[in-house]
């Protein structure tokens, strides 16, 4: 019954495309259980390069089959265009499997995210503008339209007019917009029906079948651990429970039949939007890490904000979660710098902080407290096993290791689909 849950370490963007794709080939199910087209995977195959925003990134292996769990909220128009765009490519998508329960962003949660986001001004939280948020918001206040809703004209009409009720009234006096008619609404959901239907089914039923057949599924998270709902920098957060706890509700599947948890850590540092950030760099070091690192969101098209590795944010990530493994992305990305510096603490009026602090007010004070760590300057992009990195190079993935609490099986030196060193089988 080998099932993983792989996630963010992080703060979203660390490289989970690449370790899910190293995977694939052991994989029999790969499942996304939260988030929507606000995440984004770019998976290299040969010299080809794939920008998933909604599918899970096992749909580029042959073997494996793809499944849309019941906690993502599913926009059937960017859907379609993934699944376009692969299939042009000659991908096949025909194993892709959607929960009849998942969630649809509809148009008017699309309307009503960014004109929120537009009014908050200075205050915005730096959502993507796609819907996620009032989807979500609209599936725990009882209006969301599921997948299942499109093969129900009756109920999907009653489920729209109630939804529209009161954001119309938002809409037109408080946003100054024209209200928007459910019946358009209606018409436009039902012309995704035909197309959807070949791929809705039980996902539930599916998995636990699976993991009883003794099937390998993956569960794969979108965002980072920071980016939790409950566990992040709230509110500068998204709506969705990328952590661990989020596998089980988002692809219904007990937590008694998780067996692995491993977490995707950047070698460094980034983060998109708004929000806390202690090891930011506004420096040459911080451009460095965005141009060598090619920093811009798969999903957002925005310049990632880049610091220096946190172990303290690593070692929340190893508790929140139960880590059980990590897997280093971009350590080729520091080949060049002398000297590494490492956030292992923070100071907080004064103090030494081990630990991320509780307060919301604490953590936006934080200040890094930095160790110093030689560089390298070596090429690693062609080494196989952990030994063929410089000497520098593997003291630093070890003291990462030491402080993070959790073993790195896994390390990206490059971004082709085999620049990867695997020093411990995940499976």
């Amino acid at each position: 019954m080998p099932a993983l849950v792989l996630l963010g370490a992080q703060w979203g963007d660390e490289g989970k495309g690449k370790a899910t794709d190293l995977l694939g080939g052991s994989v029999d199910y790969v499942v996304r259980y939260q988030g929507g087209n606000n995440a984004g995977h770019t998976v290299v195959v040969g010299d080809q390069k794939y920008a998933l925003h909604l599918l899970p990134s096992g749909i580029l292996t042959p073997e494996c089959t793809p499944v849309i769990g019941n906690g993502v909220v599913v926009d059937p128009s960017v859907l379609f265009s993934e699944l376009n765009g692969l299939n042009e490519r000659g991908v096949d998508t025909s194993k892709l499997l959607i929960s009849g329960n998942a969630h649809i962003i509809t148009p008017y949660n699309v309307t009503v995210d960014k004109v929120t986001e537009r009014f908050l001004g200075k205050r915005k939280i730096g959502t993507t503008g796609r819907g996620i948020g009032p989807t979500y918001a609209d599936k725990i206040n009882r209006v969301g339209i599921r997948v299942q809703d499109l093969y129900d004209e009756s109920i999907l009409t009653q489920k729209v007019e109630a939804a529209l009720d009161g954001k119309n009234q938002l809409l037109t006096k408080v946003f100054n917009r024209r209200a928007i008619e459910a019946d358009q609404i209606v018409e436009e959901l039902l012309t995704y029906a035909d197309r959807l239907k070949p791929y809705v089914a039980d996902t539930v039923l599916v998995l636990n079948k699976a993991l009883d057949d003794n099937k390998v599924v993956l569960f794969e998270g979108g965002q980072g651990t920071l980016l939790d709902i409950d566990h992040g920098t709230y509110p500068f957060v998204t709506s969705s429970n990328p952590t661990a706890g989020g596998a089980c509700t988002g692809a219904g599947v007990g937590p008694t039949k998780i067996s692995r948890v491993i977490g995707i850590l950047k070698a460094y540092t980034t983060r998109v939007g708004a929000g806390p950030f202690p090891t930011e760099l506004f420096d040459e070091d911080g451009a460095a890490l965005r141009r060598i690192g090619h920093e811009r969101g798969v999903t957002t098209g925005r310049d990632r904000r880049c610091g220096w590795f946190d172990a303290v944010i690593a070692r929340y990530a190893t508790r929140v979660n139960g880590l059980t493994d990590f897997f280093l992305t971009k350590l080729d990305v520091l080949t060049g710098w002398e000297e590494i510096p490492v956030c292992v603490a923070y100071e907080i009026d004064g103090k030494r902080v081990e630990e991320l602090p509780y307060s919301q007010t604490d953590f936006h004070h934080a200040k890094p407290i930095y160790e110093t760590l030689p560089g390298w300057s070596e090429d690693i992009t062609k080494a196989k096993t952990f030994s063929d990195l410089p000497k520098n190079a593997q003291a630093y993935v070890k003291a990462l290791e030491e402080m993070s609490g959790a073993p790195i099986s896994a390390i990206g030196v490059g971004p082709g689909r085999t620049e990867t060193i695997e020093i411990n089988s995940f499976i």
